[in-house]
């Protein structure tokens, strides 16, 4: 894995080492749950940004019965998207994360015996 000047590790190798299923301990559920909830708020932000393209049409439907309804379909299609993993960006944050946890408990460890 390569890490760089400023400490953090480079991404690709931590697509390869959570695809090797031993980046991230199983015990580690908060983790999980956190990271499938950053990524089901990105997924949000991006199904609003395409809604958000206008082609220049009339909306004979539209109103806001449609877009709050919209919002909510979005919000489901993200959460179940980072639920099952659909786009990987969950594991990919729960990797970097474990791997900074353990960085941190190693370099804690050495600052307390000195």
């Amino acid at each position: 894995m390569t890490i760089h000047a400023h400490g953090a590790p480079d991404a690709f190798a931590l697509a390869n080492l959570a695809g090797k299923d031993a980046a991230v301990p199983a015990a580690n559920g908060d983790l999980t749950k956190a990271a499938q909830a950053f990524e089901a708020i990105f997924l949000r932000q991006m199904l609003s940004a395409a809604r958000a393209t206008d082609f220049g049409g009339d909306d004979v439907f539209g109103g806001p019965g449609l877009e709050q309804f919209e919002k909510m379909h979005d919000e489901h299609i993200a959460q179940l998207a980072s639920e099952s993993g659909t786009f990987g960006f969950a594991k990919l944050i729960e990797a970097h994360l474990a791997a900074q946890i353990t960085l941190t408990e190693k370099t804690g460890a050495l600052n307390d015996g000195d």
